[in-house]
């Protein structure tokens, strides 16, 4: 499955030798590129290809005598030890895509080989389970050590309450703590937990004796948190040995290295305020590092934009039969344009999610799904009733989909990806005014270039707010909860909307 790209040299450092980079081509969209961490004097590597980026290559080995046995040993230990990494990291990816092509990363990658070779392992023992065992292994190892420190302190540590916080915390509901937070939260919560042991041990590789501390934390450390997670992305690069070390536990999941968006660093930031908040309430620590605190506060978001419902039918009527692959997840894009549902719940829903209801005697079909966000708070059935398209295409697909599962679902991120390709072959491509997420200012891009599985969801809410303006009938469809201020970003005040409010008061 993987096979080799190509192989360079980095840049030549000031001892006179350069680093063995490989690029492995995966896929045609994953390409991963590793650096072996093995160095060698550039006229040593002799390109067989004749180019800097090589697939073939040998180590020039000059002939051993008096003053340059030590060079000689040298290379033999490269020549050997690079080729066997280049096995490792094939078969790492050949055992890892077999069946499990979803968790194949650069980090997968980097942390199985880390592990690999931190135990030595042969070529023909490595196997997906046993890197799975690998990891387990380490993690157990860590959390061992971690609680032995921690007994040996006699405290808890800044991450074992974290862990309480998130495990026990109960969500605000009508100005009381009752139930459970939902998973979803406590994923978004257990990302900033591992960023923030990033940035200790990032700390560390200056100031070894540097802790996150409950009592110690204050202004210029907030700041310098909030720096670390801007640039995080760029450290990656430049500290590569630094992260590398990082437990599989804590290890950045991203795929490449992008920047966070300030939204995100503002819903961390949040997730840490309400940490402290929880603290102070319970007494734990009188130290308040978000009193006064002049940082990264508020979210930005754009102009809510959406497809209008004549859009909607062009693409819902646009032929597709000659990609039926891509003709099932424009069905799929339609249906949750129909009943506005989030991502996460669509890709949940099976045939037992529809259900018969007599309506003014008649008999309606629905579908009845509990929101995931919501589910460990207070649950609340979302019961939507199918108009005819999104009847159509249930009609369409029925027994179709594997698994009782009410349409043909692939992952998320293709889904977002064939929502692009999608509106593009529908020439629905007009330009749109969005924040960039990273810069927070105005840009204009294609609407097909930004088209994802939300725009459904925007366009069920925004195109019925233009028909009732009554966020209340909406919620319960949306599972929305009643007064959410999250509610705004999903329709926008339009000119339509705003000359039919101006004539109330003529």
């Amino acid at each position: 499955m993987a096979k080799i790209d190509y192989i360079k040299l980095s840049k030549v450092r000031n001892d006179g030798t350069a680093e063995l980079i490989v690029r492995l081509y995966i896929t045609k969209t994953f390409r991963p590129q590793f650096r072996s961490g093995l160095f060698i004097d550039p006229k040593r590597f002799i390109s067989l290809d004749e180019t800097d980026r090589c697939r073939n290559y040998r180590i020039d080995i000059p002939r051993e005598g008096k003053h340059n046995s030590m060079e000689v040993k040298n290379l033999k230990e490269v020549e050997t030890k690079f080729a066997t990494y280049l096995k490792r990291l094939q078969k790492i990816c050949d055992v890892t895509g077999e069946k499990h092509k979803d968790e194949l990363t650069t980090d997968w990658i980097n942390n199985a080989l880390r592990l690999i070779n931190k135990t030595n392992t042969n070529i023909e023992d490595i196997r997906y389970q046993m890197i799975v065992g690998l990891i387990e292994q380490e993690r157990k190892e860590v959390e061992e050590k971690e609680e032995a420190e921690r007994i040996a302190a006699n405290k808890y540590s800044f991450f074992d309450l974290m862990t309480e916080y998130r495990n026990n915390t109960k969500k605000l509901v009508n100005g009381k703590r009752e139930g459970d937070k939902s998973e979803v939260w406590k994923r978004n919560f257990d990302v900033l937990v591992r960023a923030l042991h990033r940035y200790e041990m990032f700390i560390r590789r200056t100031d070894k004796g540097f802790t996150l501390d409950i009592d110690t934390i204050d202004h210029e450390t907030l700041e310098d948190i909030e720096s670390y997670l801007r640039n995080e992305h760029s450290l990656l690069e430049e500290y590569p040995d630094v992260f590398a070390k990082f437990p599989v536990t804590i290890a950045t999941k991203r795929r490449s290295t992008k920047p966070r968006g300030n939204n995100t660093i503002v819903a961390l930031f949040r997730k840490l305020r309400a940490f402290f908040h929880w603290l102070n309430e319970r007494g734990i620590t009188a130290n308040d590092p978000f009193r006064g605190f002049e940082g990264t506060t508020t979210e930005r978001y754009g102009t809510p934009y959406y497809i209008t419902l004549e859009e909607r039918n062009a693409i819902a009527d646009f032929d597709l039969s000659a990609r039926p692959a891509l003709e099932a997840q424009r069905d799929i894009f339609i249906f949750q344009c129909c009943i506005g549902c989030r991502v996460s719940d669509l890709l949940r829903l099976t045939n037992e999610n529809v259900i018969n209801k007599i309506v003014e005697n008649n008999v309606e079909r629905f579908v009845e799904y509990i929101p995931t966000k919501t589910k460990g708070t207070r649950p609340k059935v979302v019961s939507v009733p199918l108009n005819d398209r999104a009847a159509e295409i249930l009609n369409k697909w029925h027994g179709i989909a594997p698994g009782g599962k009410l349409l043909p679902f692939i992952s998320a991120q293709k889904y977002n990806y064939a929502i692009k390709e999608i509106f593009t072959q529908c020439g629905i491509t007009r330009l749109v005014t969005t924040l960039d997420r990273v810069t927070g200012q105005e840009v204009q891009r294609p609407i097909n270039e930004v088209a994802s599985s939300h725009m459904a969801r925007r366009c069920f809410v925004g195109n019925i707010y233009k028909q009732v303006k009554d966020p209340n009938l909406i919620a319960p469809m949306s599972g929305h909860s009643e007064g959410s201020r999250a509610f705004a970003r999903y329709r926008e005040i339009d000119d339509e909307l705003k000359m039919e409010i101006v004539k109330l008061i003529e």
